[in-house]
C-alpha cells in the first residue's frame, strides 16, 4: 500500500494530464461541455421526479432531493467503475511503446469520474435551497461518505480492469450486474416498501450504506451515523486492499493479451 503510495505521489502531473484528457474527451465537439453535468442530473431528476410522484405516489417528503441523492451516488459509482474496468484495454497501444505504470489509467479514471461528480453537487445543492429554503452547516458533511465511497469505487475499478484484460465478457455481464444493483438500491423508492425478508439485500449492496451516509447529509441535514461511516470504510479499505493485490499479481501479463 505505502509504495502504491508513493507511485501515485511520482506520477501525480501524469495523472493530472490524463484526467484533463479524459473530460476533454468526454465533452468533445459538445456545445454546452461540462455544463451538461450540471444539467443532465437536473433534467433526470424532472423527468423521474414526475413519473414517481404522479404514477406511484411514493409517500416521501422532498421527492426531488430524495431521488437527486440516490441518481448522484449510483452514477458516480456507475461511471468510475465502468471507464475504470476498460482503461488498461483502451490504452493498450500506448503500454506496447513505452513505460508507464499500468494502475495510473484506472487511478485516472476513477478521479476523472469523481471531478464529473462535483460538476453535480451545484444542481444537488440548487435543488436543497429552493426546496428547504435551507442550507444546514452539517450537510457539508457529504465529504466523508463520497470520499470513501472514491476509494471503494477505485478499488473496484482496479479489480474490474485487471479482470477485463483476461475475460472481456465481463464488460456484457457488468453491465447487467449495474441494472441489478441500481434496482436493488432505494435511489427512488422508500426502504420502507421492501417487505423484511428482503432487507438483507440493503446489507449485502454496498452502494445502500453509502447512500444512506450522503442522504443522511445531504437530504436529512444531519451528521452521518456513526455506525454507518464505520461500514463504508470497512468496504472501502477491503476493496482497495483486494484490488491493489489483484493488479500487482497480474499487471506484468496485461501486454501479453492487450
Amino acid at each position: 500500500m505505502a509504495s502504491f503510495i508513493n507511485e501515485l505521489y511520482k506520477y501525480r502531473y501524469l495523472i493530472s494530464e490524463l484526467v484533463v484528457r479524459d473530460i476533454k474527451k468526454k465533452y468533445r465537439r459538445s456545445v454546452l461541455g461540462v455544463l451538461w453535468s450540471l444539467l443532465n442530473p437536473l433534467l433526470t431528476m424532472i423527468v423521474t421526479a414526475m413519473i414517481f410522484s404522479n404514477l406511484f405516489r411514493f409517500d416521501i417528503a422532498n421527492f426531488p432531493l430524495y431521488l437527486l441523492c440516490g441518481q448522484i451516488i449510483v452514477t458516480f459509482y456507475n461511471e468510475s467503475t465502468s471507464f475504470a474496468m476498460s482503461s488498461i484495454i483502451e490504452n493498450g497501444s500506448l503500454l506496447k511503446k513505452v513505460y508507464i505504470p499500468k494502475y495510473l489509467f484506472p487511478v485516472s479514471r476513477v478521479i476523472s469520474s469523481c471531478v464529473n461528480l462535483f460538476f453535480t453537487l451545484p444542481a444537488l445543492f440548487l435543488i436543497l435551497i429552493v426546496t428547504t429554503m435551507s442550507l444546514p452547516i452539517a450537510s457539508f458533511t457529504f465529504i466523508i461518505p463520497l470520499a470513501l465511497m472514491f476509494f471503494f469505487c477505485l478499488g473496484v475499478g482496479l479489480i474490474l480492469s485487471t479482470i477485463a484484460v483476461y475475460f472481456r465478457d465481463i464488460f456484457h455481464l457488468y453491465g447487467v450486474f449495474l441494472s441489478v444493483l441500481g434496482y436493488a438500491t432505494p435511489v427512488f423508492y422508500p426502504e420502507s416498501i421492501v417487505p423484511d425478508k428482503y432487507m438483507f439485500i440493503f446489507k449485502i449492496n454496498p452502494l445502500y450504506f453509502y447512500l444512506k451516509a450522503f442522504r443522511q447529509s445531504v437530504y436529512e441535514g444531519q451528521l452521518p451515523e456513526f455506525d454507518v461511516l464505520i461500514v463504508c470504510f470497512g468496504i472501502a479499505v477491503a476493496s482497495l486492499c483486494v484490488g491493489i493485490y489483484l493488479f500487482k499479481k497480474y499487471h506484468n501479463n496485461f501486454i501479453l493479451y492487450i
